[in-house]
């Protein structure tokens, strides 16, 4: 177990579940639940001055805290020292300005006696677990009774039970693209990239993460005061059905975006089809009165013609207008 580092304790040491405020003089971004042995450090979000008191009060690795800060980090669990366990996780939130899903990282230490987490404040399966036990002294004494190992299933637990709207959201949005891609009144190729640059980001938070737990779950059972094998199975099987879930939402954008270029080309073939054959139709008019209009006298002109020519040539006209539109016919042009 790793113990804290000799230092004045400035915690309140009445019945459990007193908060232990920050010192006075040096106000951090933490905040910090203790119930009996095991203490719950959070901090939102983390900088320098944060990571530099955990180094201060706790044995952590310096390259551990440093990834802490860093915003390019893989997510990862990492058990290389045997007092603690180093994770991180990556978790789509959703940017309603931008209209896409962007990640936020959670930083973790789960040791023996503690747990520090450290985030950007958007995540709210830590601020939910977090602000229950500040509240709720049953449920703080349940949850920190079985050990830190049992408050990380329970912020794992509710940030992947909360992603299920947000999957639902994505075929809710699936379903209306639909009827937008076959509806011919309706521009649909900006909110169909909207909507499949959204389905692979996500793709590519969420489905690297089921491995990362399974990861996290096999190492995470010396933390907890009972067995969890169910309760990590659980979580698996719902990682399991939202990465299957998001494996068939990029198959069908993907068809959507294939059908969608294939009814533009459609619609522009029939533009172009109309415009083909007004041409084709004015083009004997143009040939007939081109040749005739300047060589032979019709009426209307300064000198009065032959309406017997006139017609004559227009005869011929509505013969060869009549047998391109035969042959437009014949050849399912029109």
């Amino acid at each position: 177990m790793i113990l804290p580092r000799s230092h004045k304790d400035n915690t309140a040491s009445g019945k459990p579940g007193n908060v232990i405020p920050p010192p006075a003089d040096k106000p951090l971004n933490m905040k910090t639940i203790k119930w009996g042995n095991l203490t719950w450090i959070d901090i939102s979000p983390p900088t320098e001055r944060e990571t530099k008191y955990l180094a201060e009060h706790y044995n952590f690795h310096q390259l551990d805290l440093d990834d802490c800060l860093s915003k390019r980090q893989l997510p990862k669990v990492d058990d290389k020292h045997k007092d603690y366990l180093f994770w991180i996780f990556h978790f789509p939130v959703y940017d309603v300005k931008k209209r896409i899903s962007v990640h936020r990282q959670l930083t973790a230490f789960v040791g023996n006696g503690f747990l520090v987490t450290l985030h950007s404040g958007e995540l709210w399966s830590v601020k939910n677990v977090f602000a229950t036990c500040e509240r709720n002294e049953e449920i703080r004494g349940d949850y920190f009774s079985r050990g830190s190992g049992y408050l990380v299933y329970q912020i794992v637990d509710q940030a992947v039970d909360h992603y299920f709207p947000i999957l639902d959201k994505i075929m809710g949005n699936l379903d209306d693209m639909e009827d937008n891609v076959f509806n011919e009144d309706i521009e649909a190729a900006h909110e169909l990239f909207m909507l499949r640059r959204d389905i692979i980001f996500q793709s590519r938070i969420v489905i690297p993460m089921r491995t990362v737990f399974q990861d996290l779950f096999k190492r995470l059972g010396r933390f907890v005061n009972q067995p969890m094998t169910a309760y990590f199975s659980d979580i698996i099987d719902h990682m399991n059905k939202i990465c299957d879930t998001l494996d068939k939402a990029r198959e069908v954008i993907e068809v959507y975006k294939d059908t969608d270029f294939l009814m533009n080309n459609y619609r522009l073939n029939r533009v172009v089809r109309v415009f083909t054959l007004i041409s084709a139709l004015l083009m004997p008019v143009l040939v007939i009165s081109g040749i005739y209009g300047m060589n032979v006298v019709l009426p209307g002109g300064v000198n009065s013609g032959n309406y017997t020519t006139l017609f004559f040539l227009l005869l011929i006209t509505m013969i060869i207008v009549a047998v391109i539109i035969f042959i437009f016919k014949r050849k399912r042009l029109i």
